[in-house]
């Protein structure tokens, strides 16, 4: 494999700690405090804080126009009223469940870059309160700066002044935030075989046992769509096959990962003010390789395996065409109509692989439908499922972790928009409407009978292309990693059905 350009993941916070110290008298760079709309009092009931500001602190916030709003963030010199120079008042909205928290301190960490170090002082009481400030702050601090001259530093260290654990939120955040540096990279740091060869070594650190097929071997494989999607690049296709066991394991998940370091759309070309940001159509790839990640560091007690499906769609003499066929790794034939609709050919080898492993349940992730962020925004993936219980399942488990999600159906009726008069089906139904869910109807046809298997659309959530928003910076997300941790860990305790 290439090596003439070493990937390095970004640093990020290098500590987090937990201390019951006194806020006000903490010895910090910056305070992080919460307030509830109309409040004149942080919700940590900081005591001596306005005292220590003689009585003018929530006058001073009134007059800088802090409401109190989810997510708002206001910065005070404190002039030696208390030991940290900064005063951070963060918005908490009307209540403060877990992902209220997340993003404030979020939103509060995100607003210190270049500060050393930072105390949050947020309603963090409980065991799960004290991770999602942890976590919160952790995805906040995140910046990726690699290519910048000007290097746009993170906070340094960070404390959460309460009492708790704070390593799962570590292990979640490098996981989300691993995933967050792959899909920043430019795609000429970062093609398949480079993306391989990271597999190869971050998830061989974590315990993994990793497997690439390469061009030569995929052939060999029968796995027509990974390579008819490759074959236009003069950077040749790869399957990476990561594994995590457990001995005390009784229940196996498995995921697949749209991995297209590139999507110019082939020879179905896409508009350049589309393309700018398909460095990202590898996100489904980046969520499961950052989640087999966090599960073998978690420990969890599941058997999971996941499969990166990774090309570059390139359009040049050796490009595939629409109408040529395609022999998929299941035996079925499929004739492409179109060239840019190229993620579910590289995911359907990629579920029939991943059904041999005997999985209790098959989960895909993909940036795949541009027809996702018009139905749902950018912000909400879409959930199709073979199993209604599946698809409810997924939803509710995104939900626990903060993550848009909706579960979709998957009309029968759309399937017959995918006959194709040469093959066994087409890659493609020549009409617009519903071809989010058309894309998973097709799907679903390489996934066995007897098979529990979820779908998962995050073509919009993958990659923000507005602003910073609580914890989740411009560019890569890393969506859904917590979710398909999430899922493990539900298969784990024996909660998923």
């Amino acid at each position: 494999m290439h090596r003439d350009k070493p990937w390095i993941a970004s640093v990020y916070v290098t500590t987090v700690r937990l201390n019951s110290a006194d806020p006000v008298s903490y010895d910090t760079d910056a305070l992080i405090v919460g307030f509830h709309p109309g409040s004149d009092a942080p919700t940590t009931g900081v005591e001596g804080l306005e005292q220590a500001f003689g009585g003018k602190l929530a006058q001073t916030l009134k007059s800088l126009g802090f409401k109190g709003k989810a997510g708002e963030v206001a910065k005070v010199p404190t002039f030696g009223s208390i030991t940290a120079p900064v005063l951070v008042a963060v918005g908490l909205g009307e209540s403060a469940d877990s992902e209220g928290l997340r993003r404030a301190a979020g939103a509060a960490v995100r607003s210190l870059a270049g500060t050393k170090r930072a105390a949050l002082a947020l309603p963090a009481g409980s065991p799960e309160q004290a991770e999602a400030v942890a976590l919160g702050a952790l995805l906040g601090a995140y910046t990726f700066n690699r290519y910048r001259a000007d290097k746009h530093e993170s906070v340094e260290a960070l404390d959460v002044l309460t009492d708790g654990d704070t390593e799962r939120a570590k292990t979640l955040a490098d996981a989300v935030n691993l995933v967050r540096d792959l899909v920043n990279t430019p795609p000429s740091d970062l093609w398949p075989g480079k993306f391989a060869e990271i597999a190869e070594e971050t998830g061989g650190q974590a315990g993994l046992k990793v497997e690439v097929l390469d061009e030569k071997q995929l052939k060999e494989g029968g796995y027509g769509g990974i390579l008819g999607v490759g074959q236009g690049s003069a950077r040749p296709p790869r399957l990476v096959r990561l594994s995590y066991t457990h001995p005390e394991a009784d229940k196996t998940v498995a995921y697949v990962g749209k991995g297209i370091t590139f999507d110019s759309g082939g020879l179905s070309i896409k508009p350049s003010a589309g393309m700018d940001w398909m460095k990202s159509d590898m996100g489904g790839a980046g969520a499961v390789f950052g989640a087999m990640v966090g599960i073998a560091r978690l420990g969890l007690k599941v058997n999971a395996v996941g499969y990166l499906c990774l090309a570059e769609n390139m359009p040049s003499g050796t490009a595939q065409r629409p109408s040529d066929v395609l022999h998929s790794y299941s035996g079925k034939t499929v004739e492409v109509l179109d060239t840019d609709a190229e993620g579910r050919l590289v995911l359907m080898d990629g579920i029939a692989r991943a059904a041999e492993d005997d999985p209790d349940l098959i989960v895909d992730v993909a940036t795949l439908t541009g027809a996702q962020i018009v139905a749902l925004g950018w912000r909400t993936a879409g959930v199709m499922s073979n199993d209604d219980a599946i698809r409810d399942l997924v939803v509710a488990t995104a939900a626990e972790q903060g993550e848009g999600a909706w579960g979709m159906p998957l009309p029968e009726e759309l399937r017959k928009g995918l006959d194709s008069p040469t093959a066994d089906i087409a890659n493609l139904q020549p009409e617009r409407w519903g071809s989010m869910l058309a894309a998973g109807i097709f799907l679903k046809e390489f996934v066995p009978d007897g098979v529990k298997w979820a779908h998962i659309d995050m073509a919009g959530p993958a990659f923000n292309r507005g602003e910073p928003h609580g914890y989740t910076p411009k560019g890569g997300t890393g969506a859904f990693v917590r979710t398909l941790i999430g899922l493990a860990e539900r298969h784990a305790s024996g909660l998923a059905k």
